[in-house]
């Protein structure tokens, strides 16, 4: 829901002109292992994975500054990843198929 309204707003200021990259995020890095015990909670599921040595090239950690997003647009992500993931599954279930067929 925070990146739905985060795209509206930038619709909404499309008005202005320019062409202007806006990060829309949280500002916070997440593990990958936050990120799978938090979509656990969320589906109810077991995800199963291994945990292995970090690979040539592996960033450390990336993660976008939203500082733009919230002078440009007015825009904050307001929900915690719990929620983001708990939103996802509720769409995904709802629609197995994804977009196919929608448009």
């Amino acid at each position: 829901m925070d990146l739905a309204e985060g795209h509206v707003r930038a619709l909404e200021g499309l008005s202005n002109p320019g062409c202007v990259a806006v990060n829309l995020g949280t500002g916070r890095g997440y593990s990958v292992l936050e990120v799978i015990r938090a979509f656990e909670k969320a589906s109810g599921c077991n995800i199963p994975y291994q945990v292995g040595p970090r690979r040539s090239g592996d960033v450390a950690a990336c993660y976008a500054d939203a500082g733009l997003a919230a002078r440009w647009l007015g825009w904050r992500a307001r929900r915690t990843l719990q929620e983001m993931c708990a939103d996802h599954w509720r769409w995904q279930r709802q629609n197995p198929g994804g977009y196919a067929g929608r448009f």
